[in-house]
Parts: C-alpha cells; sequence; structure tokens
C-alpha cells in the first residue's frame, strides 16, 4: 500500500489528518473505511462527509465530494441517515454523491463517471454517469 493511503487508515492521528489536508483531502475519522482503500492522485481535493461508510477495494479519484443533499439545513435537521460506497466501487474525477433521506447506497461493482452527480441509490455494477446521473450502462 502506497504511503499516502496509510495516512487514510491514520487519520485519527492528528499529524496524518493535517498531511491529507495539506492535499486538500478531509476525511474525518469517523469515515468507516474497508480494506484496499485507495485514493488515486493522492486525492486532491476529496471531500467525504463525516457519516460515510466505504466498503473494500474502493478507489476514490481526485475532487469527488459525498455530502449532503441538504447541506443548506443545519446538520441537526438533516434527513439523511449515512452514504454507503460498496466494494469494489469506483468513483471518477469530479463526481458528486449527495444523500438524501435516509441511506443513499452506490452499489457493490458500481462505477461513477467523471463529474457526474448522484442524488440516488444504485445497483450492484451499474455505469453512472450525468448531471443528474442516470444509469447508462452495466459492468461486466
Amino acid at each position: 500500500m502506497k504511503l499516502f493511503n496509510r495516512l487514510v487508515y491514520l487519520r485519527k492521528w492528528r499529524l496524518a489528518r493535517e498531511i491529507l489536508a495539506l492535499y486538500g483531502v478531509e476525511i474525518p475519522a469517523d469515515v468507516q473505511i474497508g480494506a484496499d482503500f485507495q485514493l488515486i492522485h493522492r486525492g486532491f481535493g476529496t471531500v467525504i462527509h463525516p457519516t460515510t461508510r466505504i466498503g473494500d477495494r474502493v478507489r476514490i479519484y481526485h475532487n469527488v465530494t459525498i455530502g449532503r443533499a441538504d447541506a443548506h439545513l443545519p446538520a441537526e435537521q438533516t434527513k439523511m441517515q449515512h452514504v454507503e460506497i460498496g466494494d469494489d466501487a469506483v468513483l471518477f474525477p469530479g463526481s458528486v454523491v449527495l444523500g438524501g433521506p435516509g441511506i443513499t447506497r452506490l452499489g457493490k461493482g458500481t462505477i461513477l463517471a467523471a463529474n457526474a452527480v448522484l442524488i440516488q441509490s444504485t445497483g450492484e455494477n451499474e455505469v453512472w454517469a450525468g448531471v443528474p446521473a442516470r444509469r447508462v450502462s452495466t459492468r461486466r
């Protein structure tokens, strides 16, 4: 595992969080991350909501945002429970996942294309693209 990706797992330590912040990466210690997580290109500009749950072997490219669709409301008024990113999912550069009421799931093996804005849950092994994102294909 590359040194930078190890910092993600060590982010409970202040020094690791500060180094990640130098790259513009915000992954709070509360984010649950599975095995073999990869931040491609050091994840420049990546921001992940604290209630996010990330599965195994997930790859996230730079400038990805995972947050709340109702970010205009105070946090205590949100209806979002959390966002789940399934095992083997890939979030390409600039993609955005906006969690709505309840749980928003990016299914196992799903690909979110570059600059796509996802506002709903997906199935497994699907390819989503566009603004707002829609299913455009399946992944083999």
